[in-house]
């Protein structure tokens, strides 16, 4: 239910759905006779980018994942999906169980899909600090550029972006690397929780900074 709260819904196609006000004041103002208005129909055009942390501590949260990816494949059409293994390098990857022979480059997610997505994160953030900010930081291989270098590059595609956290929040104050990841978010981080799925959709509504500091 809180992912409703994206829906950006344009009418398109053929007049196909009955518009009652309309057709309702078209009427009065056709001396009693009925005179239908129709309209095409309310489609939502809401464009998600979804980046899932697996493997490791995530282990643990791989229900309440699973769960709110399901949830988004029903609710947004244009719907797309990465995995990546705790911090964003270059490499990302569509099937979790394929990562290490299947992979994407990032820049090729970057390039095909536009500012125009919104980037929804999933993840516990909770890892090294040198994983995000240092060279060859990664567990799994020598990266040549700091997870910090693609996150900006995440950042400054997609301006509006969200990272949700399956961590409970009371906790987040003990964890450098989740300090961090909070900071690079401009403070847009939210619990794997209902209510703050509703607080994190509110802010992706919005594109102004004026709106965000209000909503988030």
């Amino acid at each position: 239910v809180a992912l409703k709260r994206l829906r950006v819904f344009v009418r398109e196609g053929q007049a196909n759905e009955l518009d009652i006000d309309a057709t309702i004041d078209k009427t009065c103002k056709n001396a009693g006779m009925l005179d239908l208005e129709l309209v095409p129909s309310k489609k939502n055009k809401a464009k998600v980018l979804l980046f899932l942390d697996v493997g490791g501590s995530m282990d643990s949260h791989i229900e309440i994942s699973s769960q709110l990816f399901s949830a988004a494949r029903h609710e947004f059409k244009y719907l797309e999906h990465f995995y990546f293994h705790n911090c964003i390098y270059e490499g990302l990857w569509r099937n979790s169980l394929r990562r290490h022979t299947e992979k994407t480059p990032t820049f090729e997610a970057l390039n095909k899909y536009n500012s125009g997505y919104k980037a929804i994160f999933i993840g516990d953030a909770s890892m090294s600090p040198y994983e995000i900010m240092a060279q060859h930081g990664s567990v799994e291989h020598f990266n040549e550029e700091a997870g910090i270098t693609w996150l900006n590059r995440m950042k400054e595609q997609y301006k509006n972006l969200v990272w949700l956290n399956p961590t409970p929040e009371k906790y987040w104050q003990y964890t450098d690397s989740i300090q961090i990841i909070r900071e690079w978010t401009g403070d847009r981080m939210f619990p794997l929780t209902v209510q703050g799925i509703s607080q994190a959709m509110n802010c992706l509504l919005y594109t102004s900074d004026a709106a965000d500091d209000l909503l988030c």
